[in-house]
């Protein structure tokens, strides 16, 4: 998987993940505990999103936000 370089990347992830499970905005929304206006936020990659919220998505997919130094540090 490609690293991580803008928001509009991890909004693609995120809305190709949901849609590869087969879940609408609203059924991930209600899996992750959060609204369906974060739901969207997140996959249209805008900078009103909590930390918290993208990462309770992120697991309610089943995906984890991995930090890395670059450079092979």
């Amino acid at each position: 998987m490609e690293s991580l370089r803008t928001p509009q990347y991890l909004a693609e992830v995120v809305r190709t993940e949901r849609r590869d499970q087969g879940m609408d905005q609203r059924t991930l929304a209600l899996v992750a505990n959060v609204s369906v206006r974060s739901v969207f936020r997140i996959e249209n990659a805008q900078e009103t999103v909590r930390l918290d919220t993208l990462l309770r998505v992120l697991q309610a997919l089943g995906l984890e936000l991995q930090v890395h130094h670059r450079g092979g540090r």
